[in-house]
């Protein structure tokens, strides 16, 4: 039985949150309850980029009886007027008497300027509460607005032996229908998908979301260096979502005038003979793309370990041995000399997903130290 006390409110407001999380593009998923002698009287979530805030759909919800009335919100109130007005004045207009905050906001335009903006208006606030679980339900968001580079998840599905193929290339399917359908999940929650052109000419997919449900697409990402990717590929045919091409500044102008025909946004990144991944990860930043799912071949997994650029990795497993030295493995990279130099995994999380198992991480890179 959940006791009710701050952290229960609160729980509540991460949970609203979480279910807009995929919705709101490089802003924050944001949850809201407000709460007065013992009823709760307003919820309200941040549901899209330029749209209402969280605080602003629960104070309308309760209303008059805001007044005197305690607001839990997991992020710190805004304090400046971006698309919409500060919600720091909202809740100051709707004379509530306290307000809890999971964790301030790292945005430099805030940065505890709302919580400094409630107190100086007589407004009681209290700070902490469940912050730990705040920040890992935005930690999209706190990588985009502090570095200006997208939040990348790496996921793999492979067999108990590391095989995400066959020998002979076959890949359908490794892992069974649910955890199929947690990745199709993964893609609504993430701005953007990025592949391999390896990985897009084996497999011509389309990295679009297939859910029972209508779902959001994320932005489609091919690192092609060659410029190899056919204007023919389904993903460049069904006008679903966007695609950038990743590519080099060697790139065949031609080529990229019959892609860009085909509305493609070709990105040039590096002017080597290889995509720059780091710089790519910038310019992929700069067109605002905050969270990216990373579901590459071994050569890109590896090269995105090896750049340390992936900041967290879903590793699906499934009870399958299929052998083969020429299968296609997770990640294919050159590797260390020494056991002590290898990319750790911190707080890592096991999950049963139907009949397979799912093991999430963040990795820990030589000289850093674990979470």
């Amino acid at each position: 039985m959940d006791i009710i006390n701050d952290e229960y409110y609160m729980r509540l407001a991460l949970d609203v949150a979480t279910k807009a999380k995929g919705q709101t593009g490089i802003n924050p998923v944001v949850g809201c309850v407000i709460v007065k002698a013992g009823r709760i009287i307003g919820i309200g979530t941040h549901l899209r980029r330029g749209g209402a805030h969280a605080e602003v759909h629960a104070l309308e919800m309760a209303g008059e009886e805001a007044r005197g009335a305690t607001v839990y919100v997991t992020l710190e109130p805004c304090s400046h007027h971006g698309m919409t007005p500060p919600c720091s004045e909202r809740i100051i207009a709707a004379r509530a008497a306290k307000v809890v905050v999971a964790m301030e906001d790292p945005n430099p335009k805030v940065a505890g300027r709302g919580i400094a903006r409630l107190r100086e208006s007589g407004v009681e606030v209290k700070v902490g509460v469940l912050g730990a679980e705040a920040r890992k339900l935005n930690e999209a968001f706190i990588k985009y607005i502090t570095t200006g580079r997208p939040f990348v998840t790496l996921k793999t599905a492979s067999t108990l032996d590391g095989k995400i193929a066959a020998k002979s290339g076959d890949s359908q399917w490794v892992t069974g229908p649910k955890a199929r359908e947690m990745v199709h999940t993964l893609r609504h929650q993430h701005e953007g998908i990025m592949v391999g052109v390896g990985t897009a000419l084996a497999d011509d997919p389309l990295l679009t979301t297939r859910l029972s449900v209508p779902a959001l697409h994320p932005v489609r990402i091919v690192v092609d260096s060659s410029l190899r990717l056919p204007v023919t590929a389904r993903l460049l045919q069904d006008g679903a979502t966007r695609t950038y091409i990743l590519t080099t500044e060697r790139a065949d102008p031609a080529k990229i005038k019959t892609l860009e025909a085909a509305g493609v946004k070709v990105v040039a990144s590096g002017a080597g003979k290889h995509v720059d991944l780091r710089i790519a990860m910038q310019r992929l930043g700069q067109l605002e793309v905050g969270s990216i799912l990373l579901e590459g071949g071994g050569r890109l997994n590896g090269a995105m370990l090896e750049a340390a650029l992936i900041d967290k990795v879903m590793l699906f497993y499934a009870p399958k041995i299929i052998g083969g030295a020429a299968a296609p493995v997770s990640f294919a990279l050159n590797g260390w000399d020494r056991m002590a130099d290898a990319v750790q995994i911190g707080q890592m999380e096991v999950e049963v997903v139907g009949e397979d198992i799912c093991l999430t991480g963040y990795p820990v890179y030589p000289g850093q130290t674990k979470r």
